[in-house]
């Protein structure tokens, strides 16, 4: 069975490499832009790869500044583009957009893995070939099937420059040739994600983590939150930024790329657990996107509580549960276990044991207290929550076939019947 999975490491460039990046990386998201620009003012039937493809030959040879990303790179971004409008038009993504200079992620694609000639030097560090930069060190925490390790089942058959706040960053695509994984055996969970317990198991266990930030930190962000809005509020439509703005911005972001290497690390190892350990896992669908949506409403409908309402999108994107679901698919497929997703509704309301729902059965947002005279049922609200998770999974499943199945439960396909 092959596998493809990312690896992320840090890269060490010089300057002059840097400011190498820095040009493709707004070359790329420009080309982005003209391409976008290009398809819809196109009508449909004009649309195609092919003049796409030939739209970007020809602007790589009229705009210098454009030709400083490498071809493949450019066909990269037209892949990526096309991409785009498929996950839009199958209902998994919105429209593709134009990019902004400050609120998009440079990105550089290196598409053949044969590109990068990559070398381990020591312990510490590796080094690989990015074209029009040169050879580039990189962090080595992880082997590589390179060199006599690599083979047509195992190798690494592309990578992406990615810039963050701390500095640029490849994702190398690994891929290799696993074994089928066995059916596993462990016991059945339910998961309620919450703000107060992160992870709520039915079980009756908890994972739990704390700030992302320490309290220095916080107090930093916040100094730095507020003199960026007092440079802000100086700056008139137009103006370039001044470089005290901008390098309160790159503090700004640096220290929340801080706090999300923290939380991508605890939910790592959280997941890792988890998926070891239970055969079937249970998680509520939830449309997160609406759920952190805000609550202003209009000028004419204003809406109630908008305060209150930020603060708790802040925290269910802090908590990034998308992104805990998402790690847990893929653990989880590749010990032989799955995942799967069961409708939200009346989780939180709903009685565990005898399974009605009586008005005032939570008490409080972490009590729950049955109100139903012939059961009584006392437990954590989240608990509780948890288990109604994990009884709707198994209703789910049942019928399904085999709980070893390294997919998810909701993307198996249906049972064909035998040809006569």
């Amino acid at each position: 069975m092959k596998r493809q999975r990312g690896h992320k490491a840090r890269l060490c460039l010089t300057p002059a490499q840097a400011s190498a990046a820095e040009d493709q990386g707004h070359a790329a998201r420009a080309l982005w832009n003209l391409v976008h620009d290009w398809w819809t003012m196109l009508p449909k039937g004009c649309r195609s790869l092919a003049a796409a493809d030939t739209a970007i030959r020809q602007g790589r040879k009229d705009l210098p500044w454009l030709g400083v990303l490498p071809a493949q790179a450019a066909q990269a971004v037209l892949k990526t583009y096309f991409q785009a409008w498929k996950n839009c038009w199958e209902g998994r993504a919105q429209t593709p957009a134009f990019k902004g200079r400050f609120r998009s992620r440079m990105a550089i694609d290196i598409p053949q893995g044969r590109d990068l000639q990559i070398v381990r030097l020591n312990r510490r560090w590796g080094r690989m070939w990015a074209p029009k930069i040169g050879h580039v060190l990189f962090r080595w925490t992880r082997d590589l099937p390179v060199g006599r390790r690599a083979d047509k089942g195992n190798r690494v058959s592309g990578a992406r420059l990615v810039k963050e706040a701390d500095g640029w960053y490849v994702v190398f695509r690994v891929q290799r040739e696993v074994p089928e994984p066995a059916g596993h055996t462990g016991p059945t969970v339910g998961i309620d994600r919450g703000i107060a317990k992160p992870l709520a198991l039915s079980d009756g266990t908890f994972r739990e983590h704390g700030p992302w930030l320490t309290k220095g930190e916080t107090k930093r962000l916040r100094r730095l939150e507020k003199a960026r809005e007092r440079r802000r509020r100086d700056r008139k439509p137009g103006m370039r930024d001044s470089r005290r703005l901008t390098r309160t911005y790159n503090q700004i972001a640096q220290l929340r790329a801080t706090a999300k290497r923290r939380a991508v690390d605890w939910q790592h190892k959280t997941t890792t657990g988890i998926a070891e350990t239970f055969s079937r896992i249970g998680v509520e669908n939830l449309s997160i996107t609406r759920m952190v949506k805000s609550a202003r409403g209009t000028v004419e409908a204003p809406g109630r509580n908008v305060r209150q309402k930020a603060g708790l999108s802040r925290a269910i994107a802090g908590e990034a549960w998308g992104r805990t679901v998402t790690m847990l698919e893929y653990k989880a497929a590749d010990r032989g276990g799955i995942v799967v997703k069961v409708p939200a509704r009346d989780t939180s309301r709903r009685c565990s044991v005898c399974g009605r729902i009586t008005p005032g059965n939570r008490e409080t947002q972490a009590r729950f207290v049955c109100k139903n005279s012939d059961c009584g049922f006392e437990a954590n609200a989240d608990t509780n929550a948890g288990r109604n998770i994990d009884h709707a999974a198994g209703q789910a499943v049942s019928g399904r076939g085999d709980l070893g199945d390294t997919r998810s439960a909701k993307r198996q396909p249906p049972t064909r019947p035998h040809a006569t």
